[in-house]
């Protein structure tokens, strides 16, 4: 039996090419599936030689001249809204402001130091019992309970970030748009247009990004038939990562315990020297420049100049510019939204919450297209482990 079991493995279809004699070998595993096409998308489009990031199409650098709303129309309609269309999508978004009680009672007994990306990990699925569309698998429904998702989650994120540290809910304002409400619920006061604009802006640089982890987690659940609060669910589960949605929390950190631009090489030669890893450099698909830290990398300088605290920018021009040349990394999207949204007064750990914030739009948008042309998802392993094992009785194992 143990020399069936060799032979079957030698000739699986993991490490053949599917002859009969197994003969031909197919190209080996790649770890993190590296470069493997996994599946066709509509959605997002990546040219990581030419940094080229785009929406159905779209050039992102073209998006950002437009609004979030607009971004996740986009991205969940398939095509850019007309001014009533989105005048009509921004109704649904306000609507869907609003939790039902049960959930903010549960947001006031979750434990005060829990990791906000946790809280809201249960708090959205949670949220899938007291929707009655829940179990309702039709693409309109499926829509609906979408742009819900999208209205609620800057909700949980600020309601929780009031109630860790003992405050009543904030108030929200139904005229203010989707960036412009959050940062109204979480500082205490209007943004001025700048600020929303940028902080809007980093919203649409961060709403989809392909078959990333978060994303092919969703769609892996969906494709299960498993409902959509649950394919949202596992994805913000694979956010949480510092190695995925996590990364920019960690850079702000680090800079933190830099603390003057003056020792920023020094400290990041040391750290090099230690084996650290220096989050918000290199990136699995991108060979040359993220096309979103172009972006982010200008509204860090400006919220530097606005707010008097130029150190942070510096301090990040100064590590990215060592880092390129001593290990030719590039910044990517963690490295300038870290010292963007700390300069904003956004708490450390709420980061990854923001990324998901906007990340949903992505989400929702996958796992519509994964029900809409459904295959489960069902990849083959390379096996490597043991092949001529022995049974022996419990009495006679050592």
């Amino acid at each position: 039996m143990a020399q069936e079991l060799k032979d079957s493995v030698t000739t699986s279809p993991a490490t053949t090419n599917g002859s009969p004699n197994g003969a031909t070998k197919a190209a080996p595993a790649k770890a993190g599936l590296e470069d493997v096409v996994a599946g066709t998308s509509s959605i997002c489009f990546l040219d990581g030689k030419r940094g080229i990031l785009a929406y159905r199409g779209y050039d992102i650098h073209d998006l950002v001249k437009g609004s979030f709303e607009e971004t996740a129309y986009l991205l969940i309609y398939e095509k850019l809204p007309n001014a009533s269309e989105l005048s009509e999508f921004n109704k649904k978004l306000v609507e869907s402001r609003n939790l039902p009680a049960q959930l903010k009672d549960r947001i006031s007994q979750l434990p005060k130091n829990v990791h906000p990306m946790a809280a809201l990990r249960t708090l959205v699925s949670e949220s899938g019992l007291f929707d009655p569309q829940a179990e309702d698998m039709s693409r309109e429904a499926n829509i609906e309970k979408g742009i819900r998702m999208i209205g609620m989650m800057p909700l949980i994120v600020a309601y929780f970030n009031a109630a860790r540290n003992g405050r009543p809910f904030p108030e929200q304002k139904a005229s203010l748009g989707h960036a412009a409400n959050f940062l109204y619920m979480l500082l205490g006061k209007e943004q001025d247009a700048e600020v929303v604009k940028m902080f809007d802006s980093a919203l649409i640089l961060h709403a989809d990004h392909e078959f990333n982890a978060s994303t092919f987690t969703g769609r892996c659940i969906a494709a299960t038939l498993s409902d959509i609060y649950s394919a949202v669910t596992g994805a913000i589960g694979a956010l949480k990562g510092p190695l995925h949605g996590g990364a920019n929390e960690q850079v702000m950190r680090m800079l933190l315990k830099v603390g003057d631009p003056a020792k920023a090489k020094e400290w990041i030669t040391d750290a090099l020297a230690r084996k650290e890893k220096i989050m918000g450099f290199g990136h699995r698909v991108y060979r040359t420049e993220d096309p979103r830290a172009t972006h982010l990398r200008k509204f860090s300088e400006a919220m530097g100049k606005r707010t008097g605290e130029t150190q942070w920018f510096q301090m990040s021009r100064t590590i990215e510019d060592f880092i390129l040349q001593e290990k030719k990394l590039y910044s990517n999207v963690d490295f300038y939204s870290a010292s963007t949204y700390y300069l904003m007064g956004i708490p450390l750990d709420l980061y990854t919450p923001i990324f998901a914030m906007s990340r949903v739009s992505g989400w929702v948008a996958h796992d519509l297209e994964q029900y809409a042309h459904n295959r489960i998802i069902r990849p083959m392993a390379e096996y490597t482990g043991p092949v001529d094992s022995k049974w022996l009785p419990v009495s006679e194992r050592a």
